[in-house]
C-alpha cells in the first residue's frame, strides 16, 4: 500500500500541493482529476523522485521512503509521462531494456525475457525492432508503459494517458489499464478526463488549482 501523509510542495510563493493525504491500496486504481495548475503532474514528479517535496512523508507498506534518494533497485513508482519520452535513436526493445540493463544491472537473458514477456502482455511483441518514429501514438504509449514496467515498480503511474491520443483510442487505453489491474498492478492515473477516470478507477480524487 502506498501512502502520502501531509505532503506539500511549492514553487516560490505558489503552493501546488497543500498538505495532501493519500492512500492507494495494493492492486487498486486511483484517478486524480482536475484542471491544469492543480498539482497533478507535480505530484507524479515527486513520486518519481524528479522533484523534492517541502514537507510530509511517503510510505510503502507502512515504511517511509524517499523517492529522490531511493536506489534504482528499490524503485517504488514508475511513471509514464504524457510525452512518452522514448529515446528516438533506440528501437523498442532497446528502449524497454535500457534501465534494467544499466540501473538494475540485469543479465542479458534476464532483461531480454522480461522485455519479451512485457511486450507480449501489452500486445507489442511485433514492434520490438521498430523505432519510435515508426509507431503510432497508441503504440508509443504501450512502449512507454512497457519501459516503466521493466523497472518492476510497486506502483505504475500515468500522466494524462489519453491526452495525446485520438478519442477512438481511449477505450483501448482503458482496456490496458484494467487488464493490468487484473494482474494485480497498483496504478495511479492523473487526468482531466472525468469520463475516462470514472471508467477505470476504484477511487477518485478531485483537485483544484490552489490560489
Amino acid at each position: 500500500m502506498l501512502e502520502l501523509k501531509n505532503v506539500s510542495k511549492s514553487f516560490g510563493s505558489k503552493k501546488v500541493i497543500n498538505s495532501l493525504d493519500l492512500t492507494i491500496p495494493d492492486g487498486s486504481i486511483l484517478a486524480i482529476v482536475g484542471p491544469s495548475g492543480g498539482g497533478k503532474t507535480t505530484l507524479l514528479r515527486t513520486l518519481a523522485g524528479l522533484e523534492t517535496i517541502d514537507s510530509g512523508d511517503f510510505l510503502l507498506d507502512g515504511e517511509k521512503f524517499d523517492p529522490v534518494s531511493s536506489k534504482n533497485q528499490e524503485q517504488v513508482v514508475g511513471v509514464v509521462f504524457q510525452e512518452f519520452e522514448l529515446f528516438p535513436h533506440l528501437n523498442v526493445f532497446e528502449n524497454i531494456v535500457l534501465a534494467p540493463r544499466l540501473a538494475l544491472q540485469e543479465e542479458k537473458e534476464v532483461y531480454t525475457k522480461k522485455a519479451e514477456d512485457i511486450a507480449a502482455q501489452l500486445g507489442i511483441e511485433s514492434l520490438l525492432q521498430q523505432y519510435p518514429y515508426q509507431l503510432s501514438g497508441g503504440q508509443k504509449q504501450r512502449v512507454a508503459i512497457a519501459r516503466a514496467m521493466a523497472m518492476d515498480p510497486k506502483v505504475l503511474a500515468y500522466d494524462e494517458p489519453t491526452s495525446a491520443l485520438d478519442p477512438a483510442l481511449r477505450e483501448h487505453v482503458e482496456r490496458i489499464i484494467l487488464g493490468l489491474k487484473q494482474q494485480g498492478v497498483t496504478q495511479l492515473v492523473v487526468t482531466h478526463d472525468m469520463t475516462f477516470a470514472e471508467n477505470i478507477a476504484d477511487n477518485l480524487l478531485e483537485v483544484s488549482e490552489i490560489n
